[in-house]
C-alpha cells in the first residue's frame, strides 16, 4: 500500500503551473501583463501499479481548488504565486491482514472528508528566447513551502509536508508550416526535495502538449506526462524491516510513472476556459489514477 502518487498534477503547486494553458506558460507575459487562473482538480485513485502488475485497492479521492497569479515585471522577467486548498477522503478497506506492520492512519480509518491549505508556491521566470509567433523558451525557479504542519502519513492526505525547489524550462513551437493552428509545448523540471530520514528522493518531470486550434476559438490538446524519482524507497522491501519508516514511507517512495490524456480549451475575450483528463499508462511504485481538471484563466494588463 502506498500513498497517493507524487504527480506534477497531484502535488498541486505543479498542478496549477500546468493548469494554465501550456502556451501561456511557455510564452510568458510581457511587462505589465498578467493572468489569474482558477482551477479545480479531482484525482481518483483506483489502484496500484508495480511494473506489469496492477491491482485495485485503497480507493481515495483528492479534490483541489487553487488560485494561480502570474505577472510580467519586464518583457523578460515574470513572477507567479499559487495557493491550493485540498480535500481528501479514503474509501478503501483496511490494510491486508498479512501486513500487520502497516499503520492504518486515522485520516484513512475515519473514512471522512477533510481538507486544508497545502503548499504556497512562488516562482520567478525568465523568457530566454522569444521569436515572435514562432518559438519561445522560458526558464523558471519555483519553491513550494508547506503552509502548516498538516498530516502527511496515509492515503487521504493533502500533501507531503516537504519544501521543494524546482528548476524548469518550458518551450513552445508553432508548427503552422505543417498545419495552420498546430503547435507543441514541452516542459522539463528537476525538483530538489527536502530529505526526510536523510533519504534523497529528488525527481524529474516532463510533459508534452500538442495543440490544434479549431474554428470558433476551440483548441484541442493531446497530453503526455512522465516522472522519474532518483532514490526513494521501494515498497515493501525498503519499508517493512525499518519501523522508523512506517509513517514516513508515504512521501519517500520511488514513484515513477507515464500518463497520457487529452483536453480542450476555449478562448472568450480575456478568458481561457479549459478541461483535461489524464490516466496512468504505466509505472512502478505508483498509483493508478484518473485526473480531471477544469480551469478558467483571465488575462489582464496594468493600466498606465
Amino acid at each position: 500500500m502506498m500513498t497517493r502518487a507524487t504527480l506534477p498534477l497531484l502535488v498541486i503547486v505543479a498542478l496549477i503551473s500546468s493548469g494554465r494553458p501550456a502556451g501561456a506558460q511557455a510564452w510568458g507575459p510581457r511587462a505589465g501583463e498578467g493572468g489569474v487562473t482558477f482551477a479545480t482538480q479531482v484525482i481518483d485513485h483506483i489502484g496500484r501499479v508495480f511494473g506489469d502488475q496492477r491491482f485495485d485497492c485503497c480507493a481515495t479521492t483528492n479534490v483541489a481548488i487553487a488560485v494561480d497569479v502570474d505577472f510580467g515585471l519586464t518583457n523578460r522577467w515574470s513572477v507567479s504565486a499559487t495557493l491550493p486548498f485540498v480535500f481528501a477522503k479514503y474509501y478503501g478497506e483496511p490494510p491486508p491482514p498479512n501486513l500487520p506492520w502497516l499503520p492504518y492512519q486515522e485520516v484513512d480509518s475515519c473514512h471522512c472528508l477533510h481538507g486544508g491549505f497545502q503548499d504556497l508556491g512562488l516562482g520567478a521566470h525568465y523568457n530566454l528566447i522569444r521569436v515572435r509567433r514562432s518559438f519561445s523558451l522560458v526558464t523558471s525557479a519555483s519553491i513550494g513551502q508547506p503552509t502548516h504542519n498538516y498530516e502527511y502519513a496515509g492515503e487521504a492526505v493533502i500533501g507531503f509536508g516537504l519544501t521543494e525547489l524546482a528548476l524548469s524550462a518550458d518551450a513552445s513551437k508553432r508548427l503552422d508550416f505543417i498545419a495552420p493552428g498546430l503547435s507543441v509545448d514541452g516542459h522539463y523540471g528537476y525538483t530538489i526535495v527536502e530529505r526526510a530520514l536523510d533519504i534523497s528522493h529528488n525527481r524529474s518531470n516532463a510533459r508534452v502538449n500538442a495543440s490544434y486550434v479549431f474554428p470558433k476559438r476551440i483548441e484541442g490538446h493531446m497530453i503526455l506526462s512522465w516522472q522519474h524519482t532518483y532514490g526513494g524507497l521501494q515498497f515493501p522491501a525498503d519499508v517493512e524491516p525499518y519501523p522508523e519508516r512506517y509513517t514516513e514511507f508515504h512521501r519517500l517512495l520511488q514513484d515513477n510513472y507515464f500518463q497520457a490524456g487529452a483536453g480542450a480549451s476555449y478562448t472568450w475575450h480575456d478568458w481561457d476556459l479549459s478541461m483535461a483528463f489524464l490516466k496512468t499508462v504505466s509505472g512502478s511504485n505508483t498509483h493508478n489514477v484518473h485526473v480531471y481538471t477544469v480551469a478558467a484563466g483571465h488575462s489582464f494588463r496594468r493600466s498606465r
